[in-house]
């Protein structure tokens, strides 16, 4: 049967999926490991991750966390920093720091070949770091000179202008990291840090093409990490939001802008459907935003809307990067695009478009070995399970133009909105 390249293929819309959750595992004291089984791939990532005590620390403070994390690497007892590098190497193995507001951990990523080799020098991380000083002088002195090249970025510096119009200059999530804040870490705030807070309430995650007996062989290893229970504060202190800051550079041709508003969590009624609008305004290559600002006025090279969260906090964020001349000019068609969306249906051919871009995206996100454990823990962390794709492709097989616009009166109809220009 010859092929007819002249017609493109049809494409068809799954009518679902099904997802295995990861086994739990129990350590000795009662920490979890959720386990995905990866048959015939030779590669294991294990991931240790808790919760980062950042609330606990006062604000001048808050830089502790991350160093003394990104330090883990920089010598133990028993091995230097050159000899954990070449090590590591040696045995084709990465190891990477993962910090956010809310978590902090460590991932590994080797072979099962060498697992049971590495697995010991990895465990011995979390218990036997040095912090060498000489080391220390030398990573305040490169995070003194990123944050200045940050600053200088109109990008960098709109994003972190933008977290601090939304929740306030005093507040955990919105302060201003300064070079002062580097000159305040010391080698004991790192070693106090690293014995009494470091990965608290600890999870791992685990996946690779192991047996039972080597999963429980890790498990004896893993549980050498130390238990260290965390004591984050349960209130955050109140957001103070700035609806407006504009950061003049004169000099500057291109301005920064960052418009959005509070938002709502994965686990609320609306999220799918918002997902959906947001998606359709400003979330992939195709949406208003690209069509207006890029496409019809050559305004930007690129221009986006994306759904954030900082642990219980979510807000929508548009962020591009436009000739500065016309900045008002973008500002004000991103408030007509916005209002068009949360009042005019939106047409059956551009429904069908976002549709089949958003199942196949999602369904995308789970191509690799490693995406099952990914996804599991992006959604672990808001207190979900895999059903949430489960509902989510549910939904995305059968949203209507009403359900969008809803979404909009109901979420997006009540501007203006935190406006951050910088440039």
């Amino acid at each position: 049967m010859l092929l007819d390249r002249s017609k493109a293929p049809e494409y068809i819309i799954p009518a679902g999926f099904e997802l295995t959750a990861p086994s739990v595992k129990k350590l000795a004291d009662g920490r979890s490991l959720f386990f995905v089984h990866t048959p015939n791939h030779s590669a294991v990532k294990l991931e240790v991750i808790g919760k980062s005590q950042r609330l606990s620390l006062p604000l001048e403070k808050s830089l502790i966390p991350s160093v003394t994390l990104q330090m883990l690497t920089e010598g133990t007892r028993k091995l230097s920093e050159s000899q954990l590098s070449e090590f590591f190497d040696f045995h084709a193995s990465e190891v990477h720091p993962l910090a956010t507001y809310t978590h902090e951990g460590m991932s590994l990523v080797t072979t099962k070949k060498h697992l049971f080799d590495v697995l010991p020098v990895f465990s011995s991380l979390f218990e036997q770091a040095t912090f060498p000083m000489e080391s220390l002088e030398k990573r305040k002195s490169q995070r003194k000179l990123g944050l200045k090249m940050e600053r200088e970025k109109s990008a960098s510096r709109a994003n972190q202008l933008f977290r601090k119009a939304l929740f306030g200059a005093n507040h955990p999530y919105g302060m201003e990291v300064t070079e002062g804040h580097v000159d305040t870490i010391q080698q004991k705030d790192l070693f106090d840090y690293y014995q009494t807070s470091l990965l608290s309430d600890a999870e791992f995650f685990l996946c690779g093409d192991l047996t039972e007996a080597e999963l429980e062989e890790t498990l004896i290893v893993l549980n050498e990490i130390p238990l260290r229970n965390g004591n984050t504060p349960n209130t955050l202190p109140d957001s103070l939001m700035t609806p407006k800051i504009l950061e003049d550079r004169p000099q500057a041709l291109q301005s920064s802008i960052r418009l959005g508003n509070w938002s709502i969590p994965k686990s609320h009624p609306d999220f799918l459907a918002l997902s959906v609008f947001n998606t359709i305004l400003g979330g992939y290559f195709g949406s208003r935003l690209i069509k207006n600002i890029r496409e019809d006025k050559g305004h930007t090279y690129g221009i986006n809307s994306s759904l954030s969260e900082i642990g219980d906090r979510t807000y929508w964020v548009i962020g591009a990067d436009v000739k500065k001349a016309h900045k008002e000019e973008v500002i004000a068609e991103i408030y007509k695009e916005i209002d068009c969306l949360a009042n005019v249906l939106i047409s059956n051919e551009e429904l069908e478009v976002v549709r089949n871009y958003m199942i196949g995206q999602m369904i995308g996100r789970f191509s690799s070995s490693f995406d099952l454990i990914d996804r599991f823990r992006a959604v672990h962390h808001s207190g979900l399970d895999f059903d949430f794709y489960v509902k989510k492709l549910e939904f995305l097989r059968e949203f209507k133009a009403k359900d969008i616009l809803e979404i909009g009166k109901k979420h997006y109809n009540n501007p203006p909105f935190i406006e951050v220009v910088v440039g």
